[in-house]
């Protein structure tokens, strides 16, 4: 069993990688095209997609060091739920020192959803990680989630000066405290 490292890899000097991680591929395909768009021209982003962890050993893949993981949830799947909970035990505990988020899609449609809102916000804070939503159906919708994730990436990969994974963790939890108050 492979354990993800947040720092098996050495940097690569103005790139940053950021791993999708979820059960439905086209929404992730989808979202790492517009993050790509989004970077054209401004800085040099590489995104991985993966269905599930853990990743292909070294020796199987070329696997550069990745920056931030992003967990990608659909609330019309409780598959997707599944996914997301079995690989979260093969992931390093020093991610989840601001490297990784949970992203929540099909919020609009919630009367619909087979996953329960608490189950998702219990994750996120069991893992003290930030809790986005976003559509990732509506092009618009997916490109503002983009900007998103690449903002939080850039600070994860080490690329604005003054700020660190840990201290982009400590502004986004009074956020994170007024989500668990609402319920």
């Amino acid at each position: 069993m492979a354990l993800l490292r947040p720092l098996d890899k050495l940097p690569t000097l103005d790139v940053a990688t950021i791993l999708l991680l979820g059960a439905e591929e086209t929404p992730l395909e989808q979202l790492g095209t517009a993050i790509i768009k989004e970077c054209e021209g401004t800085a040099k982003v590489q995104v991985h997609v993966a269905s599930c962890l853990p990743l292909p050993t070294d020796r199987e893949c070329f696997r550069p060091r990745i920056d931030l993981i992003v967990f990608v949830l659909s609330l019309h799947s409780k598959y997707s739920l599944r996914t997301v909970e079995a690989s979260l035990p093969h992931v390093d505990a020093r991610f989840f020192l601001g490297k990784v988020c949970f992203l929540v899609t099909g919020v609009r449609k919630e009367p619909n959803t087979s996953i329960h809102m608490d189950a998702v916000r219990k994750m996120a804070t069991a893992y003290h990680s930030p809790l986005l939503f976003g559509d990732l159906e509506v092009e618009c919708f997916r490109a503002s989630v983009a900007q998103r994730l690449i903002q939080i990436l850039q600070i994860c990969a080490g690329h604005v000066p003054g700020l660190s994974a840990l201290n982009l963790l400590s502004m986004m939890k009074p956020c994170l405290e007024l989500t668990m108050q609402e319920t």
